[in-house]
C-alpha cells in the first residue's frame, strides 16, 4: 500500500470527499498488509479501527479480523503489538466476528512460541477477547501456566489476562481464585508482584462463597502488610469488590472510617476518602447516621485542608440524597443547629481555602433545603454564600471560578425552594456583577437568567442595573468580554420578557457595533429570537448576513431574517381588530414563504435541515388555518343562516343545520387543527436528539391546535356533551420558560372565556364567533420561541440497516419459490455523535416489517387473505450499538412484493420515538416447479373433460 493510497483512504474516510465502498476500502488496507515493507504493513494494521467505524457490519469486520489474525500469527512483535492495539480499540466489535474459532486459532497458535515477548502480547490479546471466548479451556491453561513464567514480561501479561477472564467467566474466577491467593500469600513472590495480583480480586464476586473468601483473604493482607502501597492497593480492591457484590458496603464503610479516623499516613487516609466518594455515589441509602456522623468528627478535628476538602466532598455528595434525612431523623436527641455537620458546614463557610468554603457552602444549602422550617439555618446559607460570591468575585484564577460556579449553582437551588430570598439575592448579585472580574461576571450573569427565568417579576427590577452596565461593559474584542456581551444580552431579554424597549435596543445595537464579532453578534440574536424578542434578531440577522463566506450560510440567516420579520408582523396585533389581524397573518405568510425558500436552498445533504423546514412549515400551516378559521367566523355576517333553516333543522333532525353553512365550514376547520395537532405530535415523536425545552416548545404548539380544535367543538359543533375536565390541570403544571408560561396562561383564559358562554348561549351566534376569534388573537400575541434545536444539536443519533439476503442491484427483485418461506435477517448499527445519551438514551429498537403486493402474475387463486401482506414488528435490545435480528416472511402470492423494514428506537422511559431509517427491497415470488406442472396437469383434464381439444403446445415437456 502507498503512502498516497493510505492517505487518499484516511481522507476518505474523514472528510466526506468521494467515498469507497466496505469492500474496496478492505481490498485497499489488504494490499498494505500484503506489502513487503514492515513501515507499509503497520499503517495499515492501524487503520482498521477507522475502517470498522466506517463500516460496522460483521460481513466486513469478520474478514478484517481474520486478516489481522493472519498477520498476528506471522509477523514480528512489533506487528503483532500494533494488532493488539487495534483490538483493544476495538473491543465492541469484538462480537461481530462470526469466525470466533479460526480467529482464536490463529491468534493462539502464537501461545506455543519460544519467544516469551510473543508469549506475553498473545496473553494480552486472548484478554482483549475475554469477552468473546470467556469459557475457552485453552486460554484459561495457558494463562495459568504462564503465571508460573520466570519472565516478568510474561507473567504481567498473565495477570492482564487473568484479571480479564476473572470479570467475564465465573468458571475462571473460581478456578483461579486459589492459585491467586497461594501467589499472593506466598514468600516467593516478590511484593511489587503482589501489588499487581490483588487488585484480580476485585473481579471475584460471581457468587457469595467467592466474594466471602476474596474478603477474608484481603482483611489478612491488611493486618499482615502494613506498608503504605500494600494498604492502598489492598483497601481500593476491598472497597471495588464491596461495591460489585453490595451486601458487605456497610462493613467496607466501617473499615474505611476506622482507616480515615486511625492511621496517620496522609496517603492512606487519602484513599479512604477517594472510596468513601465512591462508596456514597453508589449506595447512599447504606449510609448510617453513625456513618456521617464518624465522617464529620474526622473533618472537625483534621488540620490539613487538603483532607478537609475530601470529607467535605464526600458530605457534599451525601447531602444532596436520602443520606441527609437519616442523619436529621425525627427522633434525634440533638438540636439540629448543633449537629456536627450543620456545625462543620457553618465553620467550612468562611475557611480561607475556596475550595472548602464552596463545598461547606454546598452542604449547608442542602441541609436548608431539606429542613424547610429552620429559618436561622436560611439565614446563615445566605450570609454564607454572600461571602463566598464576595471573595471569588474578585479573584479570576480558574481555581476561583470553578467555586464560584459551585457557589452560584447551590444560590440557585436555594432560591428554587426559598423564593422569598430572591429579591434581596438579586440586589447582592447586581451589586457584585458592577465590581468583578469579566470572567466572574459572565458567570453571575448565567445565574441572574435562571433565577429571572424561575420568578419573572424579579426582572423589571434588575433591568436598569443591567442595562447601565452593558453600555460600559465591553470596550475590547477578548474573548472574555465577547462571552461577557452574550451573557449580559440574555439577561436583559430574559428579564425584559419579550418587550424590549427602543433604548434598550439602541444600547445592545451600539455595543455590538462597536467591539462584537460576527460570532457573538449571531450568538446574542439566536438567543433574542428564543426569547421571543424577534425585532432585534431580525436586524442582527440582517446585518449579518453579507459577512459569512458560504451561500448555505447566507440563505441561513436570511431565513432567520425572514422568520424574524414574519414573527415581528404577529406581535402588532390587537383585541378586537380581526381585520388587522387577518392582514398580520398574511403578511407573516409571505415572510415565512420566502424564508422557507431560503431554507431550502440552505440545507445540504451532510446537514438537510429537516427538523426547521418541517417545524416551519407547521408554523405557516398553523397561521393559515387560523387565519380561515377568522373568515370562517366572519361568514356568520356575510352569510347568516336562511329563514328556513329551523324547518330544515326539524326535518332532518341535526341541530347544527339551525346554523346554516357556518357549521359545516367549522367542521371543516375542526379537523383541520386536528390534523395539525397530529402532524405536530409527528414532529415531536421523530425527535430523539432534541434538547427537553424543544420537546416542549413542540407540544405547545400541538396543544394550541387541540385546543382551538376543542373550542369549535365546545363553542358551536356539540356543545352538550364538550367537556372541560382534561383541562382541568392546565393551570397546575409546572412551567420552565416564559414562551410556556404565557401559552399556558393564554390556554387558561381561553378556556374559562369558552365554558361561561358556552353554558349560557345556544349557538351560534355573534358572542361565539367572537369569542373563537379572540382566541385566535391571544395565541397570535404570544410570540413565537425558537429554541435550541433549531439551531444547534448537541445530541446525534443515527441508525443504519443492513439487509440481507440484498439484490446484487437496487433495482433488481430477491427470487423467492412461492412454497418457501423469506427468511430476512436485519442487522443495524447505532452512530452517535460526540455527546451520546445527552439528553436520552437508547434502550431497544423497534423493528417493523411491512409487505404489500404490487404486481401478480399468473392465475388468482384463492388464497387466504392473511397470506398476501407481511406484517410483522419485533424489539431488539442494541448491544455495543450492534443489534441483528430475523423475520420468517410467506410470499404465497405469486408476483412482485415490496418489502419495507422500518426502524424506530424507544428510551429508557420506554417512550418510542420514529427516527427512522425505511429500507426497502423488492421481493418476486415466483412458481415452483412441481406447483407448475400439476397445475399444467389440472388445466388439460379439465380441458379434456370438457370435449374441447386442446391446441397444440411447443414447451419442454412436449418433445418427450
Amino acid at each position: 500500500l502507498t503512502k498516497g493510497g493510505t492517505r487518499s483512504f484516511l481522507s476518505e474516510a474523514g472528510y466526506g470527499e468521494q467515498e469507497l465502498d466496505a469492500n474496496s476500502a478492505l481490498m485497499e488496507l489488504d494490499k498494505g498488509l500484503r506489502s513487503g515493507k514492515l513501515g507499509e504493513q503497520c499503517e495499515a494494521v492501524v487503520l482498521f479501527p477507522k475502517l470498522f467505524q466506517k463500516y460496522p457490519f460483521p460481513i466486513l469486520i469478520n474478514s478484517a479480523f481474520l486478516k489481522l489474525a493472519d498477520i498476528f500469527r506471522l509477523g514480528n512483535n512489533f506487528l503483532r503489538l500494533c494488532v493488539l492495539k487495534v483490538t483493544q480499540q476495538s473491543e465492541k466489535h469484538l462480537e461481530k466476528i462470526l469466525n470466533v474459532d479460526e480467529f482464536v486459532k490463529r491468534v493462539f497458535s502464537v501461545i506455543h512460541s519460544n519467544d516469551p515477548v510473543a508469549r506475553a502480547i498473545t496473553l494480552r490479546m486472548l484478554g482483549s477477547l475475554a469477552s468473546i471466548i470467556p469459557d475457552r479451556k485453552n486460554a484459561h491453561h495457558s494463562i495459568r501456566q504462564s503465571l508460573d513464567s520466570h519472565d516478568n514480561v510474561e507473567v504481567e501479561a498473565a495477570i492482564y489476562a487473568a484479571a480479564s477472564f476473572s470479570a467475564q467467566s465465573k468458571d475462571f474466577a473460581a478456578g483461579i481464585c486459589n492459585k491467586i491467593s497461594e501467589m499472593i500469600q506466598g514468600l516467593a513472590t516478590p511484593v511489587d508482584l503482589k501489588l499487581k495480583l490483588i487488585p484480580m480480586l476485585q473481579h471475584m464476586h460471581h457468587n457469595a462463597s467467592l466474594a466471602s473468601g476474596s474478603r477474608e483473604l484481603l482483611q489478612q493482607l491488611v493486618n499482615s502488610y502494613p506498608s503504605t502501597p500494600m494498604v492502598i492497593v489492598t483497601l481500593h480492591t476491598f472497597t471495588q469488590l464491596a461495591a460489585s457484590s453490595l451486601i458487605d458496603i456497610p462493613k467496607q464503610l466501617q473499615l474505611l472510617l476506622q482507616y480515615l479516623k486511625d492511621d496517620p499516613r496522609k496517603a492512606v487516609k487519602r484513599l479512604a476518602i477517594q472510596d468513601l466518594k465512591l462508596l456514597a455515589k453508589k449506595a447512599p441509602h447504606l449510609w448510617l447516621r453513625d456513618n456521617t456522623q464518624t465522617l464529620c468528627e474526622c473533618a472537625l478535628s483534621s488540620p490539613y485542608t487538603s483532607l478537609k476538602l475530601g470529607m467535605l466532598a464526600v458530605l457534599s455528595t451525601l447531602s444532596g440524597t436520602i443520606a441527609i434525612k437519616q442523619y436529621f431523623n425525627p427522633g434525634a436527641s440533638v438540636p439540629l443547629r448543633l449537629t456536627d455537620l450543620v456545625k462543620l458546614a457553618q465553620e467550612c463557610c468562611y475557611h480561607s481555602n475556596l475550595a472548602v468554603a464552596a463545598h461547606g457552602v454546598g452542604v449547608l444549602t442542602n441541609i436548608a433545603i431539606s429542613c424547610p422550617d429552620q429559618v436561622q439555618l436560611e439565614q446563615d446559607t445566605v450570609l454564607g454564600v454572600e461571602a463566598l460570591l464576595t471573595l471569588c468575585c474578585q479573584d479570576s484564577s480558574p481555581g476561583a471560578q470553578a467555586c464560584l460556579k459551585r457557589t452560584l449553582t447551590s444560590l440557585v437551588c436555594l432560591l428554587k425552594s426559598r423564593p422569598h430570598l430572591s429579591q434581596s439575592a438579586v440586589e447582592f448579585l447586581l451589586g457584585q456583577l458592577q465590581t468583578s472580574y469579566d470572567e466572574a461576571r459572565a458567570l453571575v450573569c448565567h445565574a441572574l437568567a435562571a433565577i429571572a427565568s424561575h420568578l419573572p417579576v424579579l426582572g423589571d427590577g434588575m433591568l436598569g442595573a443591567l442595562v447601565d452596565l452593558y453600555r460600559v461593559a465591553c470596550n475590547s474584542s477578548t474573548d472574555m468580554q465577547q462571552e461577557l456581551l452574550v451573557s449580559l444580552a440574555t439577561v436583559i431579554f430574559v428579564a425584559s420578557q419579550t418587550s424590549l424597549s427602543a433604548e434598550v435596543k439602541l444600547v445592545i445595537k451600539q455595543q455590538l457595533q462597536n467591539v462584537a464579532n460576527g460570532w457573538t453578534v449571531y450568538r446574542i440574536a439566536r438567543q433574542a429570537s428564543r426569547m421571543g424578542c424577534h425585532d432585534l434578531s431580525s436586524d442582527l440577522y440582517q446585518s449579518l448576513r453579507t459577512r459569512v463566506a458560504s451561500e448555505h450560510f447566507y440563505f441561513w440567516l436570511n431565513s432567520l431574517k425572514e422568520f424574524s420579520q414574519a414573527e415581528q408582523c404577529l406581535s402588532h396585533v390587537e383585541d378586537g381588530n380581526y381585520s388587522a389581524a387577518m392582514s398580520a397573518i398574511a403578511e407573516a405568510l409571505r415572510s415565512y414563504q420566502k424564508g422557507v425558500a431560503s431554507l431550502t436552498a440552505a440545507s445540504t445533504p451532510l446537514s438537510p435541515l429537516s427538523f426547521q423546514c418541517d417545524f416551519v412549515k407547521l408554523r405557516i400551516d398553523t397561521l393559515q388555518a387560523l387565519s380561515q378559521l377568522v373568515c370562517t367566523c366572519n361568514s356568520l355576517k356575510t352569510s347568516p343562516p336562511p329563514a328556513i333553516a329551523t324547518t330544515v333543522a326539524l326535518s332532518s333532525g341535526s341541530e347544527l343545520q339551525r346554523c346554516g353553512r357556518i357549521s359545516m365550514q367549522m367542521k371543516v376547520s375542526m379537523d383541520e387543527f386536528k390534523s395539525l395537532a397530529a402532524r405536530y405530535g409527528d414532529l415531536h415523536q421523530s425527535s430523539f436528539d432534541a434538547d427537553y425545552a424543544t420537546l416542549r416548545n413542540v407540544e405547545l404548539q400541538q396543544q394550541s391546535c387541540l385546543l382551538v380544535s376543542h373550542v369549535i367543538e365546545a363553542l358551536i359543533l356539540d356543545p352538550q356533551t364538550a367537556s372541560f375536565q382534561e383541562y382541568g390541570t392546565l393551570g397546575s403544571v409546572r412551567t420552565q420558560s416564559e414562551y410556556e408560561r404565557r401559552m399556558m396562561s393564554v390556554f387558561n383564559h381561553v378556556l374559562e372565556e369558552v365554558e361561561g358562554l358556552s353554558k349560557k348561549h345556544p349557538p351560534v351566534s355573534y358572542l361565539h364567533t367572537g369569542c373563537l376569534c379572540d382566541a385566535v388573537i391571544a395565541l397570535l400575541k404570544v410570540p413565537m420561541s425558537f429554541q435550541r434545536y433549531f439551531f444547534q444539536k448537541l445530541q446525534s443519533t443515527s441508525i443504519k440497516l443492513a439487509l440481507s439476503p440484498s439484490p446484487r442491484t437496487p433495482s433488481e427483485p430477491i427470487p423467492v419459490q412461492s412454497s418457501q418461506q423469506l427468511s430476512l435477517k436485519v442487522e443495524g448499527v447505532v452512530q452517535h455523535g460526540s455527546t451520546p445519551g445527552l439528553f436520552r438514551k437508547i434502550q431497544s429498537v423497534c423493528l417493523n416489517v411491512t409487505s404489500v403486493l404490487q404486481s401478480k402474475t399468473g392465475t388468482d387463486f384463492k388464497i387466504p387473505l392473511d397470506t398476501k401482506t407481511n406484517e410483522i414488528e419485533q424489539r431488539v435490545e442494541p448491544h455495543n450499538d450492534y443489534f441483528s435480528t430475523q423475520f420468517l416472511l410467506n410470499f404465497s402470492v405469486l408476483g412482485t412484493h415490496a418489502v419495507a423494514v422500518e426502524a424506530s428506537v424507544v428510551d429508557e422511559s420506554g417512550i418510542e420515538w420514529k427516527t427512522g431509517p425505511r429500507v426497502a427491497v423488492s421481493v418476486k415470488s415466483l412458481e415452483d416447479p412441481y406447483s407448475q406442472q400439476l397445475r399444467q396437469q389440472q388445466q388439460q383434464q379439465q380441458q379434456q373433460q370438457s370435449g374441447a381439444q386442446p391446441a397444440p403446445q411447443r414447451s419442454v415437456y412436449g418433445r418427450f
